[in-house]
């Protein structure tokens, strides 16, 4: 990696917690551990870190549950690790917002190529979909009844009820709201919300568009929120107002 990234490996397997961190350290990466939620939680505090490595099975709270809690307040890159029969957890993992997933066992060689991959994927973002977007679009932004937080990155419903997004869902919705009204197809919606190094695994907007709309209460057979033009993309079919405040 061209700059050192600090990544966090939670898991409750000492031997896979020494073996990943010295692995890593050897090719360059700093890396810390964890045991469990409450280590995690205690490691986020004192440092900042770019990736967190996360099991699935861990006691107490389990890595599903890490993940959500660190969806409501952090977009940091999540790789989880799965045993190869949890095929429905690692669904919920992804929707939760894990960026990527390894099962067990695995290669040390390629979760450090996961973690480049989904590392080029974040830094290669554009610029206006950086942490300084909400000074040009405000803080909330309304549509179809809905309002979007730029700062905490939620959904509000019109009864206030906060709908949380993944990092994922959020950048999609932020490309939808900035050019209402216009056509996108796949190519273009997986440049702006990736970067032009993203690998286009084929359908990957198509689930992540199907995600959203659920989030929307948007019904996917007649979408009225973000539609689809038949062959062409997709489009955002409302009216977008930007609050300053």
């Amino acid at each position: 990696m061209a700059n050192q990234e600090n990544v966090l490996v939670v898991d409750d397997d000492p031997e896979i917690r020494r073996l990943l961190v010295d692995y890593l350290q050897r090719h360059g990466v700093r890396a810390a551990a964890a045991a469990d939620g409450t280590e995690m939680r205690k490691a986020l505090a004192s440092s900042r870190f770019d990736l967190i490595v996360l099991d699935l099975m861990l006691p107490g709270e389990d890595g599903l549950s890490l993940c959500r809690q660190l969806r409501t307040s952090s977009d940091v890159p999540v790789i989880m690790l799965t045993a190869l029969s949890e095929d429905t957890d690692r669904i919920i993992g992804l929707e939760l917002g894990a960026d990527d997933y390894l099962c067990k066992p695995f290669n040390p060689r390629e979760l450090l190529a996961r973690m480049r991959a989904v590392l080029r994927r974040v830094r290669a973002l554009p610029e206006n979909l950086s942490q300084t977007e909400s000074e040009s679009f405000g803080r909330s932004i309304r549509f179809a009844g809905w309002t979007a937080d730029t700062v905490a990155r939620h959904l509000i419903s019109a009864q206030g009820v906060v709908v949380n997004l993944s990092g994922a869902e959020y950048r999609l919705l932020r490309i939808f709201l900035q050019f209402p009204n216009r056509v996108m197809n796949r190519d273009q919606l997986l440049d702006l919300t990736q970067g032009k190094t993203a690998e286009a695994f084929d359908r990957s907007i198509d689930v992540l568009v199907s995600r959203l709309r659920t989030k929307l209460g948007d019904n996917s057979r007649e979408p009225q929120i973000i539609k689809t033009m038949r062959g062409d993309g997709y489009y955002l079919a409302c009216d977008v107002e930007c609050e300053k405040n």
